[in-house]
């Protein structure tokens, strides 16, 4: 099993979230991503890069929404490429 992280996920591919480092996310953001419901084991899809140089944010959807986040947060979470 391979993992990648979130933010090098390639656009429209699903991939379920294996393990997320809560400890290089900041508190204030851990707490927004969790009420959303990301965790271990959500399915989630890269939807959108940013059009800026550092193509910040992005897009994810996780179950039915559609989320943004900073690509430096998405680096914390680990995913498996679903088949």
């Amino acid at each position: 099993m391979s993992l990648v992280q979130l933010d090098d996920l390639p656009l429209n591919s699903q991939a379920r979230v294996r393990t997320i480092d809560w400890a290089a996310i900041p508190e204030s953001e851990g707490h927004r991503l969790r009420s959303l419901g990301l965790e271990e084991g959500v399915e989630v899809e890269a939807l959108h890069k940013g059009i800026l140089l550092w193509r910040d944010p992005i897009a994810v959807r996780v179950g039915r929404m559609r989320i943004a986040m900073r690509r430096k947060v998405a680096s914390a979470l680990f995913c498996e490429l679903s088949k």
